[in-house]
């Protein structure tokens, strides 16, 4: 996130706080890690604020390397897979499910290739402009970045439920924003503004909370 050590441990608390908010709304099973999503990005935030700490020399280089793989891990490797997987658990019937097993495949293969790509290849990790920058030489390029969009983003906007495509946009507003201003330190900056944007998925779960859970079995 920009700025500073303080501002990811902050946005983690918050964040934090949304996402036990937003599990308490949870009616049914396969709402769970769709809803769980506010308190990973916390974790994910959280982890970045000791990134800061070592690149600012407080912590040795062993814990900074370690928090930035950490970080790296759940942003690139297992993201991508975790959203589509999300959504398609959520939908509310069985066509809508089959609509999301494209994303799915599309995240499940790049997240195994940047899982591959973060073990083989080292990231370089330092500080530009106030914002972290992560680079890795075999993620950094059009190709992975255009997949790692279509199944975190795709998944949202082909979802049954409105609020879930209000999340796919205001992510694709976000990334679009960061790749035309900081594309440099992409990683961290659209993972910080989507976390912002969990606040959407808690407005879904509150107000929704009367309409759920969806009859599944019937619908399966």
């Amino acid at each position: 996130m920009c700025f500073s050590a303080a501002a990811n441990f902050t946005g983690s608390g918050v964040l934090g706080a949304i996402g036990v908010m937003t599990l308490t709304r949870v009616k049914h099973r396969r709402e769970l890690l769709f809803a769980s999503l506010p308190t990973l990005f916390a974790i994910h935030q959280f982890t970045e604020g000791f990134v800061w700490l070592g690149l600012d020399g407080v912590l040795s280089p062993g814990v900074t390397h370690a928090m930035s793989a950490a970080f790296m891990l759940y942003a690139q490797g297992l993201l991508p897979f975790l959203l589509p997987l999300s959504v398609l658990l959520f939908e509310p019937d069985a066509r809508s499910r089959r609509r999301m097993l494209p994303f799915l495949a599309v995240g499940c293969l790049t997240g195994l290739y940047i899982l591959w790509a973060l073990a083989a290849y080292p990231t370089q990790t330092f500080i530009k402009a106030n914002s972290i920058v992560y680079i890795n030489p075999a993620t950094n390029n059009t190709a992975v970045a255009v997949l790692y969009v279509i199944a975190t983003c795709g998944s949202l906007l082909f979802s049954k439920i409105n609020a879930m495509v209000i999340f796919g946009l205001a992510n694709l507003a976000i990334l679009l924003v960061v790749m035309a201003v900081k594309r440099y330190a992409f990683t961290s900056l659209w993972c910080a503004y989507a976390a912002i944007a969990s606040v959407i998925i808690l407005a879904y779960f509150w107000k929704s909370h009367g309409l759920r859970p969806f009859k599944y079995a019937a619908m399966a």
